[in-house]
């Protein structure tokens, strides 16, 4: 398992990491404590989630029980100093938690504090703020995003109100560091910019989608990254399962997300399956698994910390795991880019 560094906090991360947003709902927790063994045994020393988890649904009943299976796995192992534990910090509008309110010094302690109950420890080593308070173009929201309705002042001031709450919470020994989610260019620009003149903590990773079907991130955040040592940590990299193929031809396997969730969160459309039986096509020219082929293609990328993948069952996580020992030739990577071309936006 190769390890990188996540950001410049001196922490290295495993390229894989261990997402757990289906801890609660679709995963029990008895096997998402298999899961979490499997993947430490494996060479994941990364584990991410976040305080609505989990998904599939959001509910005001389930809010924090992912943060709480880890932490009971935390308290029944003692294993808690053998990984890198990062969560978040759910961002303005999503009403099961917090009525909505958005981030600030004022909800960032109470909010760490009760993470770290759940969790059962002592530190979270990577906080990440969920989505931006002024928005994002995430999410599908890029078909018509429009920033012109936000206050630039007002942004600013509330980046430094967080800026130095944070710098509090490390103060206290209860954050290493601090990343962003579902983030831009500019925004992380500016996180970069204050912290740099207060000497607040800097931010050490971007978690946005990406994936051989979503690759916003390939221009100005891959610069930034590259540039500002914020590496990626992506989030759906299978394309919420697309590119295993399991939805090809209109199946929908029981108990998958599609079950749950019936557009994919607005990856359902006439494009994308077109877009994935071409990346099916690559991986079947040259005798390669889908979903290591998808796996180790994020590995190339120049700005990548880690991908995170999560898994409904044990058998999948298993799965997963092995595209580690994968590596795509020069063909194959040059084929990739050809069906890219021919398939740039497919949701």
């Amino acid at each position: 398992m190769k390890m990188n560094p996540l950001g410049r906090t001196g922490m290295t991360v495993s390229e894989l990491c261990l997402g757990t947003m289906t801890f609660g709902t679709q995963t029990s927790e008895a096997d998402a404590h298999t899961q979490i063994d499997m993947a430490l045994a494996a060479g994941v020393n990364f584990v991410d989630t976040a305080e609505m988890y989990p998904v599939n649904p959001v509910s005001k009943e389930t809010v924090g029980h992912s943060e709480a299976i880890i932490g009971n796995w935390n308290e029944k192992t003692g294993r808690r100093s053998d990984y890198i534990l990062a969560t978040k910090h759910s961002g303005e509008g999503l009403a099961v938690v917090r009525d909505g309110e958005a981030i600030s010094s004022k909800t960032i302690a109470p909010t760490i504090e009760g993470s770290l109950k759940r969790l059962k420890t002592d530190y979270i080593d990577l906080y990440q703020f969920h989505w931006p308070n002024r928005g994002s173009y995430m999410f599908r929201k890029n078909w018509s995003y429009d920033p012109s309705g936000q206050n630039r002042e007002e942004t600013l001031a509330n980046m430094l109100d967080c800026l130095e709450a944070l710098q509090a919470q490390v103060d206290k020994g209860n954050i290493r560091a601090f990343g962003l989610s579902n983030e831009s260019a500019w925004g992380t620009a500016q996180w970069l910019r204050l912290s740099e003149e207060k000497g607040y903590p800097r931010v050490a990773s971007i978690q946005n989608e990406y994936s051989l079907l979503c690759r916003m991130y390939d221009t100005d955040l891959a610069e930034l990254s590259v540039n500002e040592d914020v590496g990626l940590m992506a989030f759906s990299p299978l394309g919420t399962g697309l590119l295993t193929g399991k939805y090809q031809g209109g199946v929908v396997p029981e108990g998958s997300r599609k079950t749950l969730n019936p557009d994919l969160g607005g990856r359902h459309s006439p494009r994308v399956y077109a877009a994935v039986d071409a990346y099916l096509e690559i991986a079947k020219r040259h005798g390669l698994d889908p979903v290591h082929m998808a796996l180790a293609w994020c590995r190339t990328r120049p700005f990548m910390a880690s991908a995170i993948f999560g898994a409904t069952t044990v058998a999948q996580l298993e799965h997963a795991l092995q595209s580690v020992d994968v590596t795509l030739d020069a063909q194959v990577l040059e084929e990739i880019d050809a069906a890219h071309r021919a398939h740039p936006m497919p949701y």
